[in-house]
């Protein structure tokens, strides 16, 4: 652990990615032909972690991987990486898999197996409780069971804990999730699913009348990733702020919001605040969209450092944002 820097703990999936690069994603019946396949290390929670870790932020990740071969494979990237799997467990059986496909505009879609990640159970967070104790902030998502997520949410408000909740894959959550929740973090699609406008359009027009409607349902802290049209931030404090997109040629969307999650992260351990951790993580994953792959695609902190100084000086053009959906 780096000097001076507190850890963040990272409760959440983590998978094996099997892309498909393809023209355009098929739809329903439809066969297309691919244009190449790749294996990458991927899972909601393994990639957060990783994020962090790039950023030269100390992570702690808990979560559970088969014993399977994928699962060798995906425990010796991780520690590669720099993640501390100490609160990582083994289940036996198959390790998480994601079946994904990205089309040539770099959008995805995405179907995920669960395996050893279903069953990560509150028996495990009590068994690393020590890890979340010594934590700054966690991250947690919804590629783990709900059970879990809810006594991961009951400890952290318990030992006053700041939890940061990414909702994907977006499904309903008790009251006292949402409550216990320091920043919330919905994409244009999930935003939707939460407001109660399920079949309507994924992308948000009014931005400040969603953040509202979720602070509504007692969420303290709202950040809305708006693919394209940058970011919302807002809380029951009267914060509002919309953040401009960085203008990147986007080449695969995978994790894009997971980069997002991590840097929003480190951005605030490192008490940069909530507006400008925003901005620091909208750039965080502007840079992932630029490059192919989950974990692979993350960027180091002086890459983002780079793109930031690059924004402030008007040193970039400004016909493509950055775009992210589903993951």
């Amino acid at each position: 652990m780096s000097a001076g820097k507190k850890p963040i703990a990272v409760v959440g999936s983590i998978n094996i990615d099997l892309v498909a690069n393809t023209e355009q994603i098929p739809v329903e019946g439809e066969t297309v032909l691919g244009r190449g396949f790749h294996i990458h290390p991927g899972g909601k929670g393994a990639n957060q972690a990783v994020a962090i870790a790039r950023l030269g932020h100390p992570v702690r990740l808990i979560g559970r991987l088969g014993d399977d071969a994928f699962g060798t494979q995906l425990r010796r990237h991780l520690e590669h990486a720099g993640v501390d799997i100490s609160g990582v467990a083994t289940t036996p059986g198959s390790s998480g898999v994601a079946m994904i496909t990205v089309a040539d505009s770099g959008e995805n879609c995405i179907v995920i197996i669960p395996g050893a990640n279903a069953w990560l159970t509150p028996d495990d967070i009590e068994a690393n409780i020590d890890i979340i104790r010594s934590s700054g902030i966690v991250l947690t998502q919804l590629e783990i069971p709900i059970e879990t997520v809810e006594h991961l949410a009951k400890i952290c408000a318990r030992e006053a804990i700041p939890l940061i909740l990414d909702p994907a894959p977006a499904k309903e959550l008790p009251a006292s999730v949402l409550k216990s929740v320091t920043w919330f973090t919905p994409n244009e699609t999930e935003a939707a699913f939460f407001t109660g406008e399920r079949n309507g359009t994924s992308e948000l027009r009014d931005p400040s009348h969603t953040a509202k409607t979720l602070i509504g349902r007692g969420i303290p802290g709202i950040v809305l990733k708006l693919g394209s049209r940058g970011a919302f931030i807002a809380s029951k404090d009267s914060l509002q702020e919309r953040l401009s997109p960085f203008p990147v040629q986007a080449i695969d969307t995978t994790a894009a919001g997971d980069a997002f999650n991590g840097a929003f992260a480190v951005g605030l351990l490192l008490q940069k605040g909530p507006v400008a951790s925003a901005r620091f993580a909208s750039a965080a994953a502007a840079l992932s969209v630029t490059r192919a792959g989950a974990q692979p695609s993350m960027p180091t902190m002086a890459e983002v450092d780079r793109l930031l100084e690059a924004a402030r000086a008007g040193d970039l053009e400004s016909n493509n944002g950055v775009g992210e959906r589903s993951r």
